[in-house]
């Protein structure tokens, strides 16, 4: 039997777990998520949440998967039994389902990446900005062309394994991203009239906080972090016994907060400098940052920039999710990781290219509304995570506390009283599983 692969370094773990919850959450979701909430009325909700409810939940999701060392099938039947391990497979499955669609997105940032390379990305007519973005997402040539090559990227680094690969991708394009972040952040930021959207962000609007932006808050710290899928509880399974968790999660969270506030710092400044609608919703960052680059001196080379960046995060978070189901075919059924990123990338090329078809041929196919795209989207993140989510706190306080409880500190942690225990566990069992209910309902 092979020994299990684990993590190199502490900093590693960290920056891959962090580059897993950025994703193209904090460049791309982030902004239009702030723009479309009331600014500060969502920023300030979403950070609170995250180092309270989300952080608890991450520490809960990691411990499941290094005291169950095993994919999440594996860890969930060790510590639940045979009913927890078939629960365990909605984990794998919302894993494959959500990067089915995210790798259709990712393969428009490789577009628009290269594009700005080629110099012929920037389109100064609003009104151009619709047949631009359709003639990428709506090309059917283009479109699976493009998630095909971002699949082969993501299966290229995760055939590597945890140490060769995700680790090592981790610690060079983490840091790169933060370096190219700050460079078109402080672009942005000289722009004349960009301390209106600073003010947008920071300047407190009570009357712009609802019920729904509260709402959106804690979805978003949901997403941001990864949880309920089983990413974070896979990579909890490839730690050593020397670790905190608790103090590794707080810079996870850390680290997410501080790239979601770099993604609206890019955006928005630069959305109030223009006159542009910060209100624009998903297509904000495809859709409107090309006008705004058109605009800039230099601007092809910031909307090189601002692409890689897009680029870096959707696959530090791509592989995370790849990783589910590699590591459950090969700890469940024993495959070769070779084996099962070639068989996993091949079928999510097949499903996702529903997703990626749904802007084009199959923009008209749709039922209740929703294209494919719209319900695979919609499925995965109303209702598969936040039930990944309950039944992570279920299972870590409710049935198998006095197992998981060891692994919460690692051999370096300083000690911590049976108080801070107590307050954890009743965190989990209680105050956590009341917001994944919530979001559970507001979001169906």
């Amino acid at each position: 039997m092979t020994t299990r692969n684990t993590w190199t370094s502490r900093i590693g773990f960290v920056l891959a777990s962090a580059g897993a919850a950025i994703g193209l959450g904090a460049i791309w979701k982030f902004p239009y998520l702030v723009g479309s909430n009331g600014g500060s009325a969502f920023l300030f909700p979403f950070i609170v949440l995250t180092f309270t409810v989300g952080m608890i939940l991450l520490i809960a999701e990691l411990t499941l998967g290094r005291a169950g060392a095993g994919s999440i099938v594996t860890a969930f039947r060790k510590l639940g039994g045979k009913n927890w391990g078939r629960a365990g497979y909605l984990g794998v499955v919302t894993g494959f389902l959500v990067l089915s669609f995210y790798s259709a997105i990712g393969g428009w940032t490789i577009a628009y990446f290269v594009n700005a390379c080629l110099g012929s990305g920037l389109v100064a007519d609003q009104a151009q900005l619709g047949a631009y973005f359709n003639g990428i997402a709506g090309d059917p040539v283009l479109a699976i062309g493009y998630q095909a090559l971002f699949l082969i990227i993501t299966a290229w680094v995760v055939a590597y394994g945890v140490s060769n690969g995700i680790e090592r991708l981790s610690k060079i394009l983490m840091p790169t991203l933060f370096i190219l972040m700050l460079i078109v952040i402080i672009r942005s930021l000289f722009l004349p009239g960009a301390v209106d959207g600073l003010s947008y962000l920071f300047d407190w609007n009570s009357e712009a906080l609802t019920l729904d932006s509260l709402l959106s808050a804690m979805g978003f710290t949901f997403f941001s972090l990864c949880l309920g899928s089983g990413c974070m509880l896979t990579y909890g399974s490839y730690l050593d016994s020397k670790v905190d968790l608790v103090n590794s999660s707080c810079w996870i969270a850390f680290l997410t907060i501080l790239s979601s506030l770099m993604g609206a710092l890019m955006v928005m400044p630069a959305v109030f400098a223009f006159g542009l609608d910060p209100t624009a919703g998903p297509g904000l960052t495809f859709v409107t940052m090309p006008v705004i680059f058109a605009q800039l001196p230099f601007g092809n080379l910031f909307a090189i920039a601002f692409y890689a960046c897009l680029l870096v995060a959707a696959i530090t978070s791509s592989v995370s999710m790849l990783e589910i189901d590699v590591a459950f075919l090969h700890d469940e059924w024993h495959w070769s990781r070779p084996k099962a990123v070639v068989v996993t990338t091949v079928a999510l090329l097949f499903v996702g290219s529903f997703s990626a078809l749904s802007f084009g041929p199959l923009a008209d196919a749709k039922w209740l509304g929703r294209t494919f795209f719209d319900w695979v989207d919609y499925i995965t993140s109303n209702i598969c995570l936040p039930i990944g989510g309950l039944m992570v706190a279920v299972l870590a306080s409710w049935l198998a506390w006095d197992r998981v409880k060891p692994f919460i500190s690692g051999e370096d942690a300083p000690n911590r009283s049976e108080n801070f225990y107590k307050v954890l566990r009743w965190s989990i069992a209680i105050f956590c599983p009341i917001l994944v209910i919530t979001v559970l309902v507001t979001g169906i």
